[in-house]
């Protein structure tokens, strides 16, 4: 007796991916942005000006004070271009008639409390629209490289939608923090890097260079920025391929040493300009002042070379792995020196010599906000208080990991229930390039998040590691497409993620939206962060 299998229905036949992608390319973005200003408007913009006040005041009053021709007064880690840019914004603002106080000259007085509450409030509102856009066109820039690095476009929305709604851009596109302009450069050099090493081209080079300069711009607003920058260069080295070799051009040595001398003559001077920001960068009496205490071995500067040195040997393990010629490697070295010098001088827009000793010694500055057993261990405290405390944080780690245990507002958590059973999988099918890959993105994001532990690993910090964990799980998704778009369970799995993602991930702007507490708690440091703008809630100063 014959048997007839079922007619698949249209559904069926359809593949998945194209279901999760019905508006396509430019339209999917479109709808990606005006989602993200649906939770702006609702949960954000509107909010009590003093809802956030920890550092929304913070950069505020830097900004309103650099307008009046003061120096920054935030110098804790450092929020440079954060402040810079609220500064130049509240400047075209009321360049063009928006915004009224845009300076502390301008601002009413505590005791006009009706005047002062609408003044903030339209600074706090306008700051909070510029970090909306920056986070908007931050999703765009990630979407297009994203585009670049996967080979289907329906991936690299998807993961483009993962990072608009994460928890990290959640909480960053609505309040004045620094991670966000200090996070995204360095994902965005990664990410150009991974671009730059599958596809030689005659201009690699002039990408290290790019990808150098927005890790030193990345550094310039939060100096935990470091930690990111120094698992790049172990990151990008299972980032290779068949296409990865030199061109024929960098293989011509007497075609490409001028370029090789152009280039080190360039990185000279560059490096010849910002040498006396560096001086003061680790001016003893300078480090004295901010109360910083050398990290390793009692010396300032040690773990910095030691990066410096970590950074040249991948280089040139990458070109060894990928067959990178040496005239374009020494070529590539002289570039990263070049864009890091230049990204430097961007403190020269607004100097103050206390950003560069905070730039130039990132952990130490670091370890003045870390918790006693912290400071203890990095005071040498032994190896053995160091794995009990790292074994702590590790398992804290998996906790969050685990979203069951420990629970957060972090939807990216669910992608890594997919990501780790992903990479076992990739490496069984002997896809294990692809595997290595994923795996290095999610260590680093993993060992990141390990040190930020011992800081409660709160939501501001997600935005540091939650694009690694994305990137993961878009290599591999990329690689297993084709397999999975007709699978009868990839539609209805996709949807229930993506609905689960987005509620997680809303969580903590719906929180602040319905946060009743005052703002009392301000009065407790802003005498020291605002001492020229006294708050109506707030004792008088003596």
């Amino acid at each position: 007796m014959e048997t007839h299998r079922p007619v698949a229905t249209a559904a069926e036949r359809q593949d998945a991916f194209d279901r999760l992608s019905v508006t396509g390319w430019p339209w999917g973005l479109f709808s990606l942005i005006a989602g993200m200003a649906f939770s702006f408007f609702v949960f954000g913009y509107a909010l009590i000006y003093w809802r956030n006040a920890d550092m929304d005041f913070m950069v505020i009053y830097s900004a309103l004070a650099m307008n009046d021709g003061k120096q920054q007064a935030f110098f804790d880690h450092t929020a440079y271009l954060s402040i810079l840019s609220v500064k130049y914004w509240f400047k075209l603002l009321h360049g063009v008639g928006l915004l009224d106080a845009w300076s502390l000259s301008s601002m009413p007085p505590a005791s006009d409390v009706a005047a002062f509450d609408a003044a903030m409030t339209h600074a706090v509102r306008a700051g909070r629209v510029l970090v909306f856009l920056i986070a908007a066109a931050s999703m765009l820039v990630f979407a297009g490289l994203m585009r670049a690095i996967v080979r289907d476009w329906r991936v690299a929305l998807l993961a483009a939608q993962a990072f608009a709604f994460s928890g990290g851009v959640a909480v960053h596109s609505r309040i004045l923090r620094s991670e966000l302009i200090a996070a995204m450069p360095v994902i965005f050099a990664l990410m150009i890097l991974i671009i730059a090493g599958r596809r030689a081209s005659r201009f690699r080079p002039a990408a290290l260079a790019l990808a150098a300069a927005l890790c030193v711009l990345g550094l310039e607003s939060k100096v935990q920025a470091i930690l990111l920058i120094a698992v790049l260069p172990l990151v990008i080295l299972p980032f290779g391929g068949e296409q990865s070799a030199s061109v024929a051009f960098w293989r011509n040595r007497a075609a490409a040493w001028p370029i090789t001398a152009v280039m080190a003559i360039a990185s000279g001077a560059a490096l010849g300009i910002g040498w006396p920001l560096l001086l003061d960068g680790f001016d003893l009496t300078l480090i004295n002042a901010a109360e910083l205490r050398p990290f390793l071995m009692g010396r300032f500067g040690l773990y910095q070379l030691a990066l410096m040195m970590l950074i040249a040997a991948c280089m040139i393990a990458y070109a060894v792995l990928w067959r990178v010629s040496t005239v374009e490697t020494l070529t590539s070295m002289f570039a990263v020196i070049l864009g890091a010098s230049l990204a430097l001088l961007v403190l020269y827009v607004a100097y103050d010599e206390r950003n560069m000793v905070a730039i130039a010694n990132p952990i130490e500055k670091m370890l003045v906000f870390a918790d006693a057993a912290t400071t203890d261990v990095a005071n040498g405290g032994g190896i053995s208080r160091l794995m009990a405390l790292l074994l702590g944080d590790i398992g804290s780690l998996l906790a969050r990991y685990t979203f069951v245990l420990q629970p957060s507002a972090r939807p990216t958590v669910f992608l890594i229930w997919l990501i780790v059973p992903g990479i076992v999988v990739a490496f069984r099918r002997g896809e294990r390039l692809v595997a290595v890959q994923a795996l290095m993105l999610l260590l680093a994001a993993a060992g990141i998040d390990t040190l930020g532990v011992r800081r409660g690993l709160k939501t501001e910090y997600f935005i540091f590691t939650d694009p690694l964990i994305i990137l993961a799980g878009a290599v591999l998704l990329d690689r297993f497409a084709p397999d999975l778009s007709f699978a009868k369970w990839t539609h209805p799995a996709a949807v229930t993620l993506l609905a689960c993602y987005l509620v997680v991930g809303q969580a903590e702007p719906v929180k602040y939206a319905f946060k009743e507490t005052g703002p009392e708690s301000i009065c407790e440091w802003n005498k020291h962060y605002m001492p020229l703008l006294p708050l109506p809630w707030c004792p008088p100063r003596s």
